[in-house]
């Protein structure tokens, strides 16, 4: 630590660079010479450098004092210290050659120094003007670093970003990271080393692990094969091995970051999908320039949908919802991140028949994105009325709103719980599709169904509540230790939502690929070691028992319905059968029970339209007997 309070005077610092100056000059009349020069031949050019040395001096100090090298702080020295250096050496040169045109033209016919030595003198002297710098600021670099070493890192990712990281870690003070290698999925680079470390291939990792007593791994590939970049996790995961990513460039601070900002992975970065390719020109081609509606626009779906719709620069974009706070948050995040864009908050309920025939009689939507709904199954197993209320009299409402106002395109969001639905949510929903479907022919709207599963990060899923009770020491709780569910990121779904809504041509359900069902409780597992604690030592999961309405399994298809390929390969078309006509005469004969408050009649109804609605788990399975 001696260097980190040693200060020198600044004439030190001068009398040091005039003195490797000297020896700049001195290795340039050496090597002039080739190390071959007399006892004769040294006198004689000493005779003509004598009358020049104290010039030499004086020049140096003069350029040098104007160019300030010496304020500058050596054990920082930076970019700008180099560019000093460098043009205070270039303009001693150039003076020096000057003085020695105007010695040989007009006074003893001698230059003062060979052209040779000038050229040779400039080059030593930059290199070690800069050499002691630069060993000056290592030394001191190294003499105020941590020794002590908490981890051995492996960064993920040979390329430019993993070389930052590298520099980033290694020029943090405080930093108690030791790197000992790259490894990437490139079998070209394997073999190779990068600024003195090795490059190993991914398929090495287990093994450099157990070797070389890797604690951390850092994934510094910005956007890597979700494939590969799975494997990895899952094999740091199974090895106790702390996971960091390195953010996007976009959250850089003037091109840079700093090791605060690499974060720990998230549980979004496991689904270990390919990323979505949208077709850009074609949505831009239905949005710009439009009026559109987003219902819900302030949950997660709303709100996703929102940002993703901004970006196609449309007319106007109207954001309803009844959650006051909500909305206030997301107006200020738009005002934030879009300003240019034009929107509209409307606090108001899809329910009220009146507030929404204002709304569009109003602001005339050419587009629909009907995303308002209650969504928990629990809570719409114990109020049946108010599933009823929202999910299908407030979709019914906005359907005919839609054909009345010859709204242009009409794009429900649905989910995966309305096939073959075991709860009133799932029931709920699937009767509205019913009612958009069937509305398909009544008039100029377009009506396109979206249907997928789970939302990973949504307000009241399964993520934020893990979170919760990691963060207050657990237990976590899981229903049942067979439940799997599908997931997909809230960008994810989003954009499929708008592809698959501008695609369809009416009348469609369009289902996603939503990868592979995962085990909640492999979910909460990965989420327990992600969060740096062990299972039953740190934390505890508990099995609670399905709860009312809940599946063990989801699908996303009924037994009546096939799937169709579309141009995109994530998005499918669900084959399904007309149903009877007489089904909207049912549905309202359903909206109209809301008001006998009688949640056994109200189901009983809902089977009856749905009649692959069987309860599971709930008070209403006598129902199906």
């Amino acid at each position: 630590m001696i260097l980190s309070n040693l200060s020198l005077p600044r004439w030190v610092i001068i009398a040091l660079d005039l003195l490797l100056s000297l020896l700049a000059l001195l290795f340039a009349y050496i090597i002039r010479f080739d190390l071959k020069a007399d006892e004769t031949l040294i006198r004689e050019e000493w005779n003509i450098l004598s009358k020049s040395i104290a010039l030499y001096i004086i020049v140096k100090f003069i350029v040098f004092y104007f160019f300030r090298i010496h304020k500058g702080l050596i054990r920082h020295t930076s970019t700008e210290d180099l560019r000093r250096i460098v043009l205070a050496s270039f303009v001693s040169s150039i003076t020096f050659a000057i003085f020695g045109f105007i010695r040989a033209n007009f006074f003893d016919g001698y230059f003062l120094f060979p052209t040779s030595v000038l050229l040779i003198e400039f080059l030593a002297s930059v290199l070690l003007l800069l050499g002691s710098r630069f060993a000056v600021k290592l030394i001191y670099i190294e003499s105020i670093k941590s020794k002590e070493i908490e981890d051995r890192v492996l960064i993920y990712g040979a390329g430019i970003s993993g070389l930052i990281t590298k520099r980033t870690i290694e020029k943090d003070i405080l930093s108690k990271q030791k790197i000992i290698g790259f490894i990437d999925d490139s079998k070209k680079l394997s073999g190779n080393r990068l600024e003195g470390l090795n490059i190993y291939n991914t398929s090495r990792l287990e093994s450099l692990i157990k070797e070389e007593g890797v604690s951390l791994l850092i994934i510094a590939i910005q956007n890597p094969d979700n494939y590969n970049k799975k494997k990895v996790v899952e094999v740091c995961l199974a090895n106790n091995v702390d996971i960091q990513k390195v953010p996007s460039p976009k959250s850089w601070i003037n091109g840079e970051f700093s090791s605060k900002q690499i974060a720990k992975i998230k549980i979004d970065d496991l689904l270990g999908r390919k990323p979505i390719h949208l077709d850009e020109k074609n949505i831009k081609n239905e949005l710009a320039g439009e009026v559109i509606l987003v219902t819900g626009a302030a949950g997660s779906i709303g709100s996703g949908l929102v940002y993703q719709i901004a970006k196609y620069k449309p007319l106007k974009l109207i954001l309803l919802d009844q959650a006051e706070s909500p909305l206030y948050e997301l107006q200020n995040q738009l005002i934030t991140e879009f300003s240019d864009l034009n929107f509209e908050i409307v606090i108001g309920d899809i329910r009220s028949f009146d507030r929404m025939k204002n709304l569009f009689t109003s602001f005339k939507p050419k587009y629909v994105f009907h995303a308002a709904a209650y969504k928990h199954v629990p809570l719409m197993e114990d109020n049946p009325s108010e599933a009823l209320l929202t999910n299908i009299r407030g979709t019914k409402n906005l359907v005919d709103l839609a054909i009345d106002n010859i709204v242009h395109k009409f794009v429900m969001i649905s989910t995966d719980k309305a096939v073959n639905p075991t709860n009133v949510m799932g029931a709920s929903k699937r009767i509205a599709e019913i009612y958009a479907q069937s509305s398909n022919s009544k008039g100029n709207t377009k009506f396109v169904t979206t249907r997928f599963g789970n939302v990973l990060g949504s307000n009241g899923s399964v993520i934020p509540l893990f979170k919760r009770q990691i963060e207050q020491g657990g237990p976590i709780t899981v229903t049942d230790d067979r439940v799997t569910r599908f997931f997909m990121t809230i960008p994810e779904a989003c954009q499929l939502v708008l592809e698959a809504g501008t695609m369809g041509k009416g009348g469609e359900i369009f289902v996603f690929d939503m990868g592979e069902s995962i085990k909640i409780i492999d979910l909460a597992k990965k989420m327990i070691k992600l969060s740096g604690l062990e299972l039953d030592k740190d934390i505890q999961i508990k099995i609670t028992g399905l709860r009312p309405g809940e599946k063990l399994y989801e699908e996303i298809l009924s037994d009546k319905e096939n799937i169709l390929k579309t141009h995109h390969p994530q998005i499918y078309k669900a084959k399904i059968s007309e149903e009877p006509a007489e089904q909207i005469k049912n549905i309202n004969e359903l909206i109209n029970l809301f008001g006998t408050q009688n949640n056994e009649q109200i189901v009983l109804q809902m089977k009856q339209i749905v009649p692959e609605f069987i309860s599971n788990n709930s008070t209403y399975e006598k129902l199906d007997q």
